[in-house]
């Protein structure tokens, strides 16, 4: 026996609940299939945060005092705030402003009357207002930025029951550093991808087996399907899965050679109206902490038309040169990009879940699973039914799939 519990996956949820079970008295052993821990919170050499970039509702968020009591510098760098704010290709003037706040309200307030309204699950985008003139940006902005689909292909219920409100904070020493650093001291095996999940609790990898007496399986979904169960799970488990495909967002950084900042700010953000059919602006967060790096966020179908690297940093490039011209894009940032292609990696296959219509349920069917006579459960964000989406929300399901199956375990 290798451990009294097997842990697949060391992310944010598979380091929460490794922690969590040493806590109970309980041995474990923490499956890896990459070359280091982390998962979807991810601080490159450069101290760029190429996953999850936000310490999500931070008041309620178990990490935001464990950032604070290992030094951590978490910062709150605003919410909804544009440094620059194209309407129609120029900048836009006070009415302007105005006028997208006002579409932002209406969005949030229109969505949440119709979830409460009761009745059949139906898209987000079908409940989103429309006509006004910031009203398809605004249903671009927290459909296919903030949820990493368009809104036409989410669950309304499922949005509603997961919106993160309250403070989203950055740390400047990088989430997924912190992550990393939660998890010293665990035992965690890398390189260890699992193919097989056998009775018995028998890891089949590449590696060899390893034994348990239970399992906790933290892998996202978009890549849980390859996992292969014997005996196979229930199908309400399976079509749960199913329900929560991940959404295909990604980052590109630009590194500024040299000093020029185009005059903004540290956290300088930049956002632009839809200026037509098929037009899909990313979004921009410049120059954080006051290092020389403008990040871009894309989802979406702008997120699916880009089947890799050069083709995001393309993209991006494209994007910003509507702010400050093709020329100085090119002269400010003669570097290649830094690109976090997460559709496109094996080990994730996409960024973080969001719901198909339908499909509002499938968090709690995940979080609550027990196949396996109660000795198997899972844990990430997926499976969280209040903090969707974010590193938050997994470490808590980790902690939860901890205590399950250590009460299992008798």
């Amino acid at each position: 026996m290798d451990a009294d519990v097997l842990v697949l996956g060391a992310g944010a949820a598979g380091i929460a609940a490794a922690r969590r079970l040493r806590a109970l008295g309980r041995s474990c052993l923490v499956l890896e299939a990459g070359t280091r821990v982390g998962g979807r919170a991810w601080t490159d050499a450069a101290g760029l945060d190429l996953g999850a970039s936000w310490l999500h509702v931070a008041e309620a968020n178990p990490l935001t005092a464990l950032a604070r009591e290992l030094g951590f510098t978490p910062y709150d760098d605003g919410r909804r705030r544009r440094d620059i704010l194209l309407a129609a290709g120029r900048p836009a003037s006070a009415a302007d402003r105005a006028a997208y706040e006002a579409a932002c309200d209406a969005w949030e307030a229109a969505v949440a009357v119709r979830a409460a309204a009761g009745g059949p699950d139906t898209s987000l985008g079908e409940a989103a207002p429309r006509g006004g003139r910031w009203d398809a940006t605004v249903n671009h902005w927290f459909g296919a930025i903030i949820n990493g689909v368009e809104s036409e292909r989410s669950s309304l219920i499922d949005y509603v029951a997961t919106v993160l409100d309250g403070q989203n904070l950055m740390v400047r020493e990088g989430i997924g550093t912190l992550v990393a650093r939660l998890a010293e001291g665990l035992p965690i095996r890398l390189g260890a991808r699992v193919q097989r999940l056998a009775a018995g609790m028998v890891a089949e990898t590449g590696a060899g087996e390893f034994r348990g007496r239970a399992a906790i399986v933290t892998l996202g979904t978009g890549v849980l399907p390859e996992l292969v169960f014997d005996p196979p799970l229930p199908e309400v488990v399976t079509r749960a899965i199913a329900g929560l495909p991940l959404a295909p967002v990604m980052k590109v950084a630009l590194r500024a050679a040299g000093e020029e900042r185009f005059g903004l700010p540290p956290f300088a953000r930049l956002g632009r109206m839809i200026e037509g059919p098929g037009d899909r602006p990313c979004s921009w967060v410049l120059w954080p902490f006051g290092r020389p790096w403008a990040m871009a966020y894309i989802g979406g179908r702008l997120a699916d038309s880009l089947p890799d690297a050069a083709s995001a940093e393309a993209a991006a490039r494209a994007e910003l040169a509507r702010y400050f011209g093709a020329a100085a894009v090119a002269r400010v940032f003669p570097e290649p990009a830094t690109v976090a292609h997460w559709p496109a990696d094996p080990l994730f296959r996409g960024g973080y879940s969001y719901a198909h219509v339908g499909a509002a349920g499938a968090r709690a069917v995940l979080a609550r699973a027990a196949p396996m006579e109660g000795k198997l459960r899972f844990a990430g964000e997926a499976c969280h039914t209040r903090y969707a989406g974010t590193v938050g929300g997994a470490w808590e399901s980790g902690e939860a799939a901890a205590e399950a199956v250590s009460a299992a375990l008798g």
